[in-house]
């Protein structure tokens, strides 16, 4: 596979027509992924750090994000790990019908995210 060849992205034809995974697959795993990293953890964590003087982000990256960039640097680290994460579990995942490397990147996202979400709502309900 070529670089430079981009039908291994295809789930239906092109060099992955044995591939063991879908689009229905793929869609669900990283809509949860992006629901709980993407909208949960970003949600309560500007209101954590925005909407309330007693807390500052913990995460020493993500805080020197937001001292430089304001939002759009914390909006924009976690676009750029979830484009990350997508692009292995494209590449690694389909393009090798690895299970793990295709379902590990959500996976991972998704359970950062709702441990991040629960741990962000309980800083700020007490």
């Amino acid at each position: 596979m070529s670089t430079a060849d981009a039908s291994w992205l295809d789930f239906d034809g092109g060099l992955s027509d044995a591939s063991i995974f879908d689009e229905v697959s793929f869609s669900r795993m990283w809509l949860l992924a992006v629901a709980t990293y993407g909208v949960g953890d970003i949600v309560t964590t500007i209101a954590l750090v925005y909407f309330s003087p007693l807390h500052t982000e913990a995460n020493p990256v993500i805080r020197q994000a937001i001292m430089a960039f304001g939002g759009g640097g914390f909006l924009g680290l976690k676009l750029l790990v979830i484009y990350a994460c997508i692009g292995i579990s494209l590449w690694a995942g389909v393009g090798d019908d690895d299970r793990l490397m295709f379902y590990a990147p959500p996976l991972l996202l998704a359970v950062v995210g709702l441990y991040t979400t629960v741990h962000n709502l309980g800083i700020l309900l007490h």
